[in-house]
């Protein structure tokens, strides 16, 4: 198999596309045109692991019938004829019994049935299941991470060590690390012990990566001792039936090529509208770190530039229009402008009578503008920037087209450009419509119905600004049509939460609570121990508080040790007190409440100890951090040098919550309980 991503010396680069998400799967027809295009375009790789697919992880133990095994075996030959391996991917972890010898015989026996459809490639998916064993599995494995790697081991040497063998941790992003990448023992386990044959897939540090950066593969690297397989979620929309992601692929440097073992994209679930996706991808992974590039499929590009996002979109697009202007409906053929087929004779109108409606052809400007407009997650493109910043200054400088001011001109200026903007929308939104190639549209088609219609709604409601529209004709009123707004029952409960808005790429200033820090009083004594309890009753731990060790911070929201003065603050919403932070400047009489040993080293780094806490109500992590931040203040002020505070490991929200104040850091402390974390910071 020809390669132009093989390194020499090292394991063949993986390069191309995953159908990972959650939905409707691809037809068996579309994936054998994705082998066609990857073989084109470069790539060399398809996972298949369609989550929706009953057999790949619902109802993983069941064999293939002979119909399927037939779609299965047709489908493999097509990849090896386009020079793409195939890669089955199996995801048991929903419910095996990793300590159950019949379980792994069961896996075995699945792997060995498309063995035989002659799949060479496998994976082991163990992403997106509860991280809790079950009790058999408690007894035969001393972590959840040993049970994964010791049946992942045993698959791979049953099937013969396969070349391509990729394993998906549970914690497979960089957020899912407790209490981070570089000290999470699951990930150590994994890096220590899985077979070095083995691949691990990597999503980067979110489960959507807005940015992967070199520094942090050279990390995980250094974790799992190989470099890992990126799994790249950036175009995956399969979280938001709203959304589309038409962009370059992007904020991944080429540097990072000679530190990854492949990288394959999981794209939107709609698979024509994958074409930039997946094409823009290819151009990347022809690129090299030092900044020269191999010929790509439209042509060389200059030496030494390097990948450029938006040079990479311009290939994709001009291809793609190519696409969108080929018809593929069976016997139809593309009429003469001017001219439409009747009884096999051409109709012409006559003088008095309405002219043929001809269809413009769809043209390159219009699928930028459509890629800018479904852009990146994290981004939207020139084009819609624009057109935002626009509506948010007509609306705000509406005063100006009210009366004649030195801000009128500009005004009406600006307005009719954004109408032009608007315009140029609807009219993409027609040529689309009549696109020779209906697969493509029809995949499309709600996406552009629905932005054409709040472009719409804008359009008219500038126009009705400028005086332009009667106020009957106002586009937003009390009683409108049904597709002048957005309604469905998931939007009126997103816009009822108290941060619906708050991650717009587009941010307006964010309706929030009111809060309200103040010192802490004997008073509140049982409104705080009232949330210590609350807190506990829907912590992430399945096991009971009185099994749990205790923590040295329980005794201060118990409220059995007071807090030192000046060294105690409660935070309240217009409900009540919705939380707190304490401290003991000396925390000496918590250790001996609980008749924990402690070193005196460990109190001569960090004296004091803090506890913080809020109701999940607060969804706005500002306020915890003003309160934090005073806590330490006052702490600093008494005199103490250092900090600490325990959590428990399954305690993400805490957990995640110092990490992010960017201070505390994991510190190692002799005599802590295993299910403890310590964390500290020097004042």
């Amino acid at each position: 198999m020809s390669d132009p991503g093989a390194r020499a010396g090292t394991k063949r680069f993986i390069s191309g596309v995953v159908e990972g998400f959650y939905g409707r799967p691809w037809t068996m027809e579309q994936r054998t045109e994705l082998f066609a295009r990857e073989q084109k375009w470069g790539l060399n790789t398809y996972l298949y692991a369609p989550k929706d697919d009953y057999k790949h992880r619902m109802y993983w133990r069941d064999l293939y019938t002979a119909e399927e095994a037939g779609q299965l075996i047709a489908l493999i030959s097509a990849a090896e004829r386009h020079d793409v391996e195939f890669v089955y991917a199996i995801s048991p972890g929903l419910d095996i019994t990793f300590s159950n010898p019949k379980e792994v015989a069961a896996l075995k026996r699945k792997l060995d049935q498309v063995r035989r459809f002659g799949c060479r490639s496998f994976s082991l998916l163990f992403d997106d299941i509860a991280a809790e064993m079950c009790p058999a599995d408690k007894r035969a494995f001393s972590s959840f991470a040993h049970a994964q790697v010791a049946v992942t081991n045993a698959v791979y040497q049953h099937l013969g060590e396969p070349e391509t063998f990729l394993f998906c941790p549970t914690d497979y992003c960089a957020a899912f690390c407790t209490p981070n990448v570089s000290q999470s023992s699951y990930l150590h386990t994994v890096g220590e012990n899985l077979l070095p044959g083995i691949d691990v897939l990597w999503t980067g540090p979110k489960v959507v990566s807005h940015k992967i950066s070199v520094e942090s593969i050279e990390e995980v690297s250094s974790v799992l001792k190989r470099s890992p397989v990126i799994w790249d979620n950036i175009h995956a929309n399969d979280y938001d039936p709203q959304r589309i992601f038409m962009g370059p692929f992007k904020d991944r440097p080429t540097e990072l090529i000679s530190k990854l073992g492949g990288v394959l994209t999981n794209p939107n679930c709609e698979f024509y509208p994958n074409f930039v996706a997946i094409h823009t991808l290819a151009t990347w992974c022809k690129a090299t770190a030092d900044g020269s590039k191999r010929n790509v499929e439209t042509g060389d590009e200059e030496q030494g530039t390097g990948y450029s996002p938006q040079r990479a979109l311009t290939l994709a697009l001009t291809a793609w229009l190519q696409e969108f202007l080929t018809t593929d409906q069976p016997g139809a053929c593309l009429q003469k402008e001017g001219s439409h087929d009747m009884g096999g004779s051409s109709y012409v109108p006559g003088l008095e009578e309405n002219p043929l409606y001809t269809a413009e052809p769809l043209t390159l400007d219009d699928l930028r503008l459509l890629t800018d407009l479904f852009h990146l997650p994290y981004e939207y493109g020139p084009t819609a920037r624009t057109m935002l910043q626009e509506l948010d200054w007509l609306k705000k400088h509406s005063w100006a087209a009210a009366a004649e001011t030195d801000r009128t001109a500009e005004w009406r200026s600006r307005a009719q450009q954004f109408d032009a903007m608007c315009e140029a929308v609807v009219q993409m939104f027609n040529r689309l419509s009549n696109a020779p190639n209906r697969s493509i549209l029809y995949d499309l088609y709600d996406y552009i119905c629905d932005i054409k219609s709040g472009v719409g709604l804008a359009q008219a409601y500038v126009k009705t600004l400028g005086g332009q529209r009667e106020p009957s004709a106002r586009p937003m009123n009390d009683d409108p049509e049904p597709w002048g707004f957005r309604g469905g029952l998931s939007g009126e409960f997103q816009r009822m939460l108290p941060c619906h808005g708050n991650r717009d790429l587009f941010r307006h200033p964010p309706m929030t609570a009111v809060y309200s820090i103040r010192q802490y009083s004997t008073n509140d004594k049982l409104e705080v121990h009232r949330i210590f309890r609350e807190m506990q009753s829907v912590g992430d731990s399945k096991a009971p508080p009185r099994m749990q060790s205790p923590l040295l911070c329980d005794c201060l929201a118990a409220g059995s040790i007071s807090p030192s003065p000046e060294c105690a603050l409660v935070l309240e919403d217009d409900i009540g007190m919705c939380g707190y932070a304490l401290a003991l400047t000396d925390a000496k009489p918590a250790a001996t409440k609980i008749q924990r040993a402690v070193s005196e080293s460990v109190f001569k780094d960090f004296p004091s100890l803090v506890t913080i806490q809020v109701l999940p109500r607060v969804t706005n992590p500002s306020p915890a951090k003003r309160m934090i931040g005073q806590l330490l203040s006052s702490i600093r002020s008494s005199g103490s040098n250092g900090v600490f505070c325990e959590l428990r490991q399954d305690d993400r929200r805490m957990c995640d919550f110092y990490t992010k104040l960017g201070s505390f850091k994991p510190a190692q402390i002799a005599g802590v309980p295993q299910d403890m974390i310590v964390m500290g910071t020097s004042l």
